[in-house]
C-alpha cells in the first residue's frame, strides 16, 4: 500500500520509538463501530465519523464536509483499504498512541479518542491516478523554466514573495519565488535547487532548507506553535546571519 503523506513520515517514525500502547475497551468501542460502518459499507455513519477537513495528499484537494466525503467515498476507500480496516481486531491491530490518537497497523488510519477519523495515510489507485491528472494540469500553467518536478509540496505567501516549492524526485526540493505581484505563469525572479528536508521533533513541524552561495533560504511549516504563531515563515541568512524574516500564508500544501 502506498503511504507518501508527509504526516504518515512523521507519525511512522515516532511510532517507531514509542511503545504503543493496549488500546483501553472504551477506545476498542468507537473503533469497531469505525469497523463495522466501514464492514457494512455505512457510508453516512462513516462520514457522520470524520474531523473535518480530511487531509488528502497536495494536490488532492482536502475533503471539506460530509457531503464531499461522501461524494468521494469510493475513491477513497477502495477494496483494498475496506479490506484492511475490515478484517483488523480493535483489541489487536489498533493502538493507543499517546496524544497521537489510535492507529491501526502501522499508521494507515488514525483516530482520536472521541472516535473521529483523523487521517487516512493511503491511496486508492484512483487517487493516485487524480493525482497525476492534477500535476500534469500545474505544469501547464508554470513557466517552462520549472514546469518539470514529481511532486508539488506547497505554495507559501509572504508580504512581499509567492514561494514554490516542489520535490524533484529522491527527495531533492527546489525553491522558485516571485515578487507577489507576479503570477506563477511567469518565470520565477529566482530558482534553487538541492534543498533538504529538516524534522523537528515530534510535533509535526518541518523545514525546507535552500542553499545559493552564502544565503540559505529556510521555509519554515509550523505545525504545533505558540497561540499566535503563523503557519509559516520565510528565513533568509547571510553568511549566517537573518537579513529577512516573513511570516507566511500556506496557499496550497
Amino acid at each position: 500500500m502506498k503511504k507518501e503523506n508527509l504526516f504518515l513520515i512523521f507519525l511512522v517514525f515516532f511510532a517507531s520509538i514509542v511503545s504503543a500502547q493496549n488500546l483501553k475497551p472504551e477506545y476498542q468501542r468507537c473503533v469497531k463501530s469505525f469497523v463495522d460502518n466501514i464492514k457494512n459499507d455505512n457510508r453516512e455513519a462513516v462520514a457522520d465519523m470524520v474531523g473535518y477537513p480530511l487531509k488528502r495528499e497536495y494536490p488532492i484537494p482536502d475533503v471539506v464536509d460530509k457531503g464531499d466525503f461522501i461524494t468521494r467515498y469510493d475513491e477513497i476507500f477502495d477494496k483494498a483499504l475496506k479490506n484492511e480496516i475490515s478484517n483488523s481486531d480493535p483489541a489487536k491491530d489498533w493502538s493507543d498512541m499517546g496524544w497521537r490518537g489510535i492507529m491501526l497497523n502501522q499508521g494507515i488510519v488514525w483516530m482520536d479518542f472521541d472516535g473521529r477519523l483523523t487521517s487516512i495515510n493511503y491511496q486508492s489507485q484512483a487517487e493516485i491516478d487524480h493525482k497525476k491528472e492534477l500535476i500534469a494540469e500545474q505544469k501547464k500553467q508554470l513557466d517552462p523554466s520549472i514546469a518539470f518536478f514529481q511532486k508539488p509540496i506547497c505554495i507559501l505567501e509572504t508580504s512581499k514573495f509567492r514561494i514554490r516549492i516542489d520535490n524533484l524526485g529522491n527527495e531533492n526540493y527546489r525553491y522558485a519565488s516571485w515578487s507577489i505581484n507576479k503570477a506563477m505563469s511567469e518565470k520565477p525572479d529566482l530558482i534553487i535547487m538541492g534543498g533538504k528536508l529538516v524534522v523537528e521533533g515530534s510535533g509535526g513541524n518541518h523545514q525546507y532548507e535552500f542553499t545559493k552561495e552564502n544565503y540559505v533560504y529556510e521555509c519554515a511549516i509550523i505545525i504545533l506553535g505558540e497561540k499566535n504563531s503563523p503557519p509559516a515563515k520565510l528565513t533568509i541568512y547571510q553568511s549566517g546571519k537573518v537579513i529577512l524574516t516573513q511570516n507566511a500564508t500556506i496557499i496550497a500544501k
